[in-house]
Parts: C-alpha cells; sequence; structure tokens
C-alpha cells in the first residue's frame, strides 16, 4: 500500500498511523512519482473536486492502474449537512458563510464549487468503465462519544468556522454561533441533548479495461 499527499501535515499525520507496510510519500497528485500500471485499486477521499482540472487528476490516477484496476472516488456532504437538528435558519446561514468564505480565499466564483457531486460524470469524462455509485449517511446522535466529539470539534466547530466566519454573518448570529462551538458554554452544541447530525458520503467506483 502506497499514499502520497501534497500538504505536509497531512504527511505527519499519515506517518503517525499508517502499518509497518505502508509507503507515504510527499507528492504532486497530477505527478505522481509511481510506475504506470503498478496498482490494483486507487482510493481518493475529498480530493478531486479541490484540482483546477478534476477530469485530468481522474485520468492522471487511473495511469497508476493495471488492466481490470478500480478507482474509487469517495466525497462526503453532497447533500445539506445537520449541524443543527433544531433550528435549520442558523444552520443555513452558517454553510453559506462557509461558501463565501472558501470562495473569497481560494479566488473563486460560485461556479467553481459546483462540480463538487459530479463524480460519476468526472469518472465517465475520464473515459472510465462500469461506473457505478453509492452514498450512505452518518449519523452521530447525543450523547456523542469522546472520540466523536473530539472529531468534530477539532474538524467542523474550529478547523471549519469558528472566527474566520465572523465577517461573513450578522452579530447575533456569529455570537449565537460562537456559544453554540465554545465546549465551556451550556449550550455547547456537542453536548445538547438534542444533537442530531447527518452527512453524507458518497463513493462513485470504475474501472479500466
Amino acid at each position: 500500500m502506497v499514499g502520497f499527499d501534497l500538504a505536509s501535515a497531512h504527511i505527519r499525520a499519515a506517518h503517525a498511523c499508517a502499518g509497518a507496510g505502508a509507503a507515504v510519500l510527499q507528492a504532486d497528485l497530477m505527478q505522481p512519482p509511481l510506475a504506470r500500471g503498478s496498482f490494483d485499486l486507487v482510493w481518493s477521499v475529498n480530493t478531486i473536486n479541490h484540482l483546477r482540472s478534476p477530469v485530468e487528476g481522474v485520468r492522471r490516477l487511473a495511469t497508476l492502474l493495471r488492466p481490470g484496476g478500480r478507482i474509487a472516488l469517495g466525497q462526503s456532504s453532497l447533500v445539506p449537512d445537520m449541524y443543527f437538528a433544531w433550528d435549520a435558519r442558523l444552520e443555513r446561514v452558517t454553510n453559506e458563510a462557509v461558501r463565501r468564505y472558501y470562495c473569497d480565499r481560494y479566488g473563486l466564483d460560485e461556479r467553481a464549487l459546483a462540480g463538487i457531486r459530479g463524480l460519476v460524470g468526472l469518472l465517465r469524462r475520464a473515459q472510465l468503465h462500469n461506473v457505478t455509485s453509492h452514498t450512505c449517511m452518518i449519523e452521530r446522535v447525543a450523547p456523542l462519544a469522546p472520540a466523536d466529539e473530539a472529531y468534530m470539534l477539532e474538524a467542523i466547530f474550529r478547523g471549519s468556522w469558528g472566527e474566520r466566519l465572523r465577517p461573513y454573518l450578522d452579530a447575533a448570529d456569529f455570537a449565537e454561533l460562537a456559544r453554540l462551538c465554545d465546549p465551556q458554554h451550556p449550550q455547547f452544541a456537542l453536548r445538547r441533548a438534542d444533537f442530531h447530525f447527518l452527512q453524507s458520503f458518497t463513493l462513485a467506483v470504475a474501472a479500466i479495461p
């Protein structure tokens, strides 16, 4: 098994948990330092949609496959997440604030974000075969296990939200979001009795001839 990523932080995290038989490389997906036709399976999750040319990225990954090999593309959140089961309005404005933040940070417009759901189309435009897709729901309900709470706090409540969303929300909504994201506040979302989180995950699979 071989894994690679461009980000140094991701490489450090992979080294910390990879098994002894796995090789972890720091590399660009568009220029993979691996021999063509070397693998039976290529697995890529929450990555292809970040490329400037997703179809070309799929084609580059497909060159790594042996005849009959498969490529699996995973993507989370192809339907709206549910973070605040008790307040759909706050959830809507928070998700919109996240989109606006990423558009500004990376100099994108809304059209650049529109293709995230198109995994099946990407595989077909890359001229791969036997395309299938399956979507499942990830569901977390209070009380959360400690590992689930730690993950959501770091990856979503701090990593995706936090202070960076202040310019994109009105003062009252930001103050409410800050309370819900604060583990020291009585209304901390992850410890509310009515916390119920839903997130989708889609896996699209195709093969080369």
